[in-house]
């Protein structure tokens, strides 16, 4: 073990990452380019202080922001009903203001093959999909995907219904790096969609209204350092933004209380690092990853061993580490999980979805980490209920005596991560996902073709 045995008892006791993941989620709204996502990072810019960290700071940069407005979905047959209040319909950051009136098409899924099936029916539209991805389908389809078909086969609005039960409507970015978005889109429960579903069999037309700001603001990042200050580095990161709507508890308050743990332990004179440490937390994760694309065009890559990037990290103490087919990174991780008799679940898919993506497209060993627990798909994740009170302290110790010993064992002399080529990472991503970047308009690889 790189971290001493003291270390790990102080891990096991000590309230301090509870405490800033608490102070995080009292907070507020910490929306990316608002008020309350400064204030999120000045949380943890203070807690990197307190932590005995370096060279503590906050980075500006600039975003295409968005704010919500007041939204509503009526449905005028067979039966008319309005939702209008934040609990049954919420706006999808991206899309524009506008408003919308066709015939409600349910396409299932969203899948590719169920909007071909339904082509004849979108044109002039309101379209609907769940927030499910189905088993048959080899890997996951984002929100945007489905909202961008939608408005390619002529879908005058989209309607994304949560497959999760318990009345929380979903929301989630668009419009990626193409914003705003072509179309007015909201996000419903699960139990207005399936109401909506059994009406659309029925011929029934709906309006969608969206009132929200396509306007540029500033974001931020929160920095600091460990360890002998060399060149080379390791990153730990995670995002201090939430959707607007709540606390961003599990995602991604957790994450940023983490970082800032992990600091904490390594600053720590009993535990010896060969490497700097740098741990960021980054802003505007959740409209397009730009905080981590900002660190990334500001980082001298070559001198980056590698970056391990927290995200949704406290659901249970059950680690999952997606190694975007860095297989290094990913003994390391086994090793240390073996190390502390914790359970660990990896995935080699090279995946766009997380602030490590904006290292991994260039080549840089780059992870995500997260917990596994018996919710389906993101959980209570981009809803009303991301609160506090779903997460356990324990949980979160035990995840950052591993983390934080995984990025020891980074930073030490014993490990050699290797660097790929944009080339082999061109090459090496599956066609599904090369296709839904292509949509997003975040494709890196004009370049090599």
């Amino acid at each position: 073990m790189r971290l001493s045995n003291a270390a790990v008892g102080d891990a096991q006791t000590s309230g301090f990452a509870w405490d800033v993941l608490t102070d995080l989620v009292d907070v507020g709204n910490r929306m990316a380019g608002q008020a309350g996502e400064r204030r999120g990072a000045e949380v943890v810019r203070d807690a990197f202080e307190r932590a005995g960290a370096r060279e503590t700071r906050l980075k500006v940069f600039e975003i295409p922001g968005w704010w919500r407005g007041s939204s509503s979905l009526t449905v005028h047959d067979p039966h008319e009903r309005t939702h209008d209040g934040q609990q049954d319909v919420l706006a999808l950051p991206g899309c524009p203001a506008g408003e919308a009136t066709g015939r409600v098409v349910d396409v299932g899924d969203g899948t590719y093959e169920e909007f071909e099936e339904k082509a004849d029916e979108l044109d002039g539209a309101v379209a609907m999909a769940s927030s499910a991805t189905p088993e048959s389908v080899d890997r996951w389809i984002h929100r945007m995907e489905k909202y961008v078909n939608a408005a390619d086969h002529g879908a005058v609005a989209f309607v994304f219904r949560n497959h999760v039960e318990g009345s929380v409507p979903p929301t989630g970015e668009v419009g990626y790096h193409e914003r705003p978005g072509p179309i007015p889109a909201v996000g419903v429960s699960r139990e207005v969609g399936e109401r909506l579903a059994r009406y659309a069999e029925e011929d029934c037309e709906a309006t969608v209204s969206v009132e929200c700001r396509n306007e540029p603001t500033t974001s931020v990042n929160a920095e600091a350092e460990v360890g002998p200050d060399t060149d080379e580095h390791v990153l730990v990161t995670a995002h201090v933004d939430a959707h607007d709507i709540a606390d961003g508890a599990n995602d991604n308050g957790a994450g940023s209380a983490l970082v800032a743990e992990v600091a904490r332990l390594l600053s720590r004179e009993d535990v010896d690092l060969d490497t700097r440490v740098r741990l960021i937390t980054f802003g505007s994760e959740e409209i397009g990853l730009w905080g981590a694309y900002h660190c990334a065009e500001t980082t001298d890559l070559d001198d980056l061993r590698c970056v391990v990037n927290l995200d949704g990290a406290c659901s249970s103490r059950n680690l999952r580490v997606g190694t975007n087919g860095f297989e290094a990174m990913g003994a390391v991780f086994e090793a240390v999980t073996d190390d502390l008799d914790a359970t660990l679940s990896t995935d080699d898919t090279i995946s766009p979805h997380g602030d490590q993506w904006a290292f991994v497209q260039e080549g840089v060993p780059a992870v995500i980490t997260s917990t596994t627990s018996e919710r389906s798909g993101r959980g209570w994740g981009h809803t009303h209920a991301d609160t506090l009170d779903k997460l356990d302290s324990r949980d979160l110790r035990d995840v950052a005596v591993q983390v934080a010993e995984a990025a020891a064992r980074f930073a030490s002399d014993d490990v050699d991560t290797q660097h790929k080529s944009r080339q082999e990472l061109r090459d090496a991503i599956d066609q599904g996902y090369e296709q839904e970047l292509r949509m997003g308009g975040r494709w890196p690889y004009d370049d090599l073709e």
